[in-house]
C-alpha cells in the first residue's frame, strides 16, 4: 500500500467499504454483477468485518436493508449492479421512501467511455429514483466517494429519515486516490454533493418546539373537553412509545393508532382505540368525529386514514406536531402545529401537562364497541382465531412483518404491537411480496428474537423465492400464509363495489407450500383448525432453534372481509362494513 502525504493511496472500491466501515456498517444485502465485481472483489477480502447476504432476487435485497433498517434504526446498505440489477431495486427504494426508512442503495454504473450510449446494462438510475429518494449522487471520480458516502449516510438518517442512492461509475472502482479515515464526528455537516435533495436541507436538522408553539398546545389542551389523540408512524421512528404513554395518560385521551403508528402506543391499553381510518374501528372513527381537539403526533393524514379531507374532524381543532415541515397542512388543514421529533416534543410538553380527567368522555368513546366479529365458515379459519393461536404459542414480544393487503389489517388489528420496530409492513407504497425479506433483514439484526412473516397468498407469491436465503444462510423465519386462494382485498373491494365481478383475483392453482418449503430444504405445514395450527406453530417454534425456517399454509375464506371498511373518499363515519 502506499502512503502519501495526501493520505492511503487505494482504489476506489476499498474506499467505498472503507467508508462504510466509518458508519458503523456490519451487514450488507445485495446482488453481484458485471459493474459492480470489483466492489464484490474487495468484499472478499472483508470478511469478519461486513457479512453479506446474497439474496435470490435485487429487491429482496432492498426489502431485506430496509427490514434492518427499521428494525435497528440504522441505515440499511443494499448493494447492486447497474442495468436489471439497479431497476429492481425500485420498488424497494419507493417502500423505503414512502415509509421514512433510512436505507443507502450502492450501485454502479457503465464506464465512462460508455455513458450516455446507451451500451449493454445501462440506465440513468440516478433520473429513475430522484422521485423516489432523499437524495441521489453519481461518483465519477474515486477522491469524491469518501465525502459523498459520508453525506449519503447523513442525510438518509437525519430530521425525517429516507433512503439515498449512490451510483458509481464502473471506473471508479478501480482508479486510485487518497483516502484519510475520519471518525463520524468529524464528518462534515454541509450538503455539497446531492444531486438533489428531496424534502429540503431542513430536514438534515431536526426542528426544535419553540416555547410559543408549545404554550399555545398547552392552552388548546386547556380548553378542551373531548381530546383525542392519534399515534402516528413518527412516534414509532422516534422511539417515542415511552414519552407518548405519558402524553396520552396525563391527557386522559382516547389514542387511535393508524397502520404506521402500531406499535408507539400498546394496543391493548385502556385508551386504545384501535386503527383509524379506511379500516378503522368504529370506535376510533367516530371518536375522531365527535372530539373538539385532535392531537395527530407523527401523523401524514393519508387518504388512508383522513379519506374525505374536507369533512375529516369536522367538529374538532387540530394540532399537527411532525418533524417535516412539508407534511403540515398538506392534505387535513390544522389549527396549530409544533415542528420536531416526536419523541423531544412530547417530552417537553409532558414537562408541564397536568393529570387531566376526561373520564366521562372515554365512556363515550368506549361505549362503541371496539371489536371485530367473523363469520364462521367450514374447513377454515377465522382470522381471530389465527391470531389468537399465534399468539398463544409464539408470546406477545414477536417481531412481525408482513406484505400487504388483508392479512396486513388483520395483523394489525389482533396481534396488539407493544413497541416501537415490533411491526414492520410496507404502507405508505403498499408493496406486495416486501415481507419475507423484510423478515430476513430483521432476523439479521435481532438473530435472538423469534420474527413471524404473516403473508397472503398473492404476496407470497411475489418473492418466495427468497426462502432460499433463509435456507442458505440459516435466518430462521416462521412464515405463516393466510391462504385464501385469491388476492383477498381486491376480492372484498369486487365483493363491495364491483357487483361480485370477480375479474383476475382468484388465484386457486397452487402450489402447494409445504412441498415448496421442503424444496429450499425449509418445513412446511397446511393447516385447517386452530388445532392443527397449535401443533404447526409448536412444530416451527422447534424448527427455528436449529436454524429451520418454518412455512404454514392456513387455510382462510375467500370472502373473509377486514372489517370495518368506508370507502375511499368517503367521510369517516361512512361504514361500508
Amino acid at each position: 500500500m502506499k502512503m502519501e502525504a495526501a493520505g492511503l493511496m487505494q482504489k476506489g472500491a476499498k474506499t467505498l467499504l472503507d467508508c462504510l466501515l466509518e458508519q458503523g456498517v456490519d451487514t450488507i444485502f445485495g446482488y453481484p454483477g458485471g459493474t459492480i465485481l470489483t466492489v464484490f472483489d474487495e468484499l472478499a477480502r472483508y470478511k469478519g468485518k461486513i457479512k453479506h447476504i446474497l439474496t435470490a432476487h435485487e429487491q429482496g435485497a432492498a426489502h431485506a436493508a430496509d427490514g434492518y433498517a427499521r428494525a435497528t434504526g440504522k441505515a440499511g446498505v443494499c448493494f447492486a449492479t447497474s442495468g436489471p440489477g439497479c431497476t429492481n431495486l425500485v420498488t424497494g427504494i419507493a417502500t423505503a421512501y414512502f415509509d421514512s426508512s433510512p436505507v443507502v442503495f450502492i450501485t454502479c454504473n457503465v464506464g465512462h467511455n460508455q455513458l450516455g450510449k446507451d451500451g449493454f446494462q445501462e440506465v440513468d438510475i440516478c433520473g429513475v429514483t430522484q422521485p423516489i429518494t432523499k437524495a441521489n449522487y453519481q461518483i465519477g471520480y474515486a477522491c469524491d466517494i469518501p465525502n459523498i458516502v459520508r453525506e449519503a449516510f447523513r442525510v438518509a438518517q437525519m430530521g425525517r429519515p429516507g433512503p439515498v442512492l449512490i451510483d458509481i461509475i464502473k471506473d471508479v472502482t478501480n482508479e486510485a486516490a487518497s483516502y484519510h479515515p475520519l471518525e463520524v464526528e468529524q464528518h462534515h455537516t454541509q450538503v455539497r454533493f446531492a444531486n438533489h435533495l428531496k424534502r429540503g436541507p431542513r430536514n438534515l436538522v431536526t426542528p426544535k418546539a419553540n416555547s410559543r408553539d408549545i404554550r399555545i398546545f398547552h392552552e388548546m389542551v386547556g380548553k378542551a373537553r373531548k381530546p383525542m389523540v392519534i399515534c402516528g408512524g413518527g412516534v414509532v421512528l422516534a422511539k417515542a412509545h415511552e414519552e407518548f404513554m405519558e402524553f396520552a395518560t396525563k391527557l386522559d385521551a382516547p389514542v387511535a393508532i393508524t397502520t404506521r403508528g402500531a406499535g408507539g402506543f400498546p394496543g391493548t391499553h385502556e385508551l386504545t382505540t384501535g386503527m383509524v381510518g379506511m379500516h378503522g374501528s368504529h370506535t376510533s372513527n367516530l371518536a375522531i368525529d365527535q372530539c373538539d381537539l385532535l392531537i395527530a403526533v407523527g401523523c401524514r393524514f393519508s387518504d388512508r386514514v383522513g379519506l374525505n379531507f374536507d369533512t375529516f374532524a369536522r367538529n374538532a381543532n387540530i394540532i399537527h406536531i411532525d418533524i417535516d415541515k412539508n407534511e403540515i397542512n398538506k392534505n387535513i388543514r390544522t389549527h396549530h402545529h409544533i415542528l420536531g421529533d416526536a419523541k423531544e416534543v412530547l417530552a417537553t410538553i409532558n414537562k408541564d401537562l397536568a393529570y387531566e380527567d376526561h373520564s366521562q368522555w372515554r365512556n363515550d368513546v368506549f361505549a362503541v364497541e371496539r371489536d371485530v366479529h367473523y363469520e364462521k365458515f367450514p374447513g377454515t379459519l377465522t382470522p381471530k382465531e389465527a391470531f389468537s393461536s399465534i399468539t398463544k404459542a409464539l408470546g406477545k414480544n414477536i417481531r412481525v412483518t408482513t406484505d400487504v393487503g388483508q392479512h396486513q389489517m388483520w395483523a394489525i388489528k389482533h396481534l396488539n404491537f407493544t413497541y416501537s420496530g415490533q411491526l414492520i409492513t410496507s404502507l405508505g407504497f403498499g408493496a406486495m411480496g416486501f415481507g419475507l425479506g423484510a423478515a430476513i433483514g430483521t432476523k439479521v439484526a435481532y438473530p435472538d428474537d423469534t420474527v413471524v412473516h404473516i403473508t397472503g397468498d398473492g404476496s407470497f407469491l411475489m418473492n418466495a423465492n427468497e426462502l432460499i436465503t433463509c435456507s442458505k444462510y440459516k435466518i430462521p423465519v416462521i412464515t405463516i400464509i393466510f391462504n385464501n386462494q385469491t388476492l383477498g382485498m381486491v376480492r372484498q373491494w369486487q365483493n363491495l363495489i364491483y357487483d361480485k365481478n370477480f375479474s383476475e383475483s382468484t388465484m386457486d392453482l397452487g402450489p402447494c407450500f409445504e412441498t415448496l418449503a421442503q424444496a429450499y430444504h425449509l418445513r412446511g405445514r397446511r393447516v385447517d383448525s386452530v388445532d392443527k395450527l397449535t401443533e404447526a406453530l409448536a412444530e416451527a417454534k422447534e424448527s427455528i432453534k436449529k436454524g429451520v425456517g418454518y412455512v404454514i399454509d392456513l387455510a382462510i375464506h375467500q370472502d373473509e372481509f377486514v372489517k370495518p371498511m368506508v370507502k375511499s373518499g368517503a367521510h369517516i363515519t361512512d361504514f361500508t362494513l
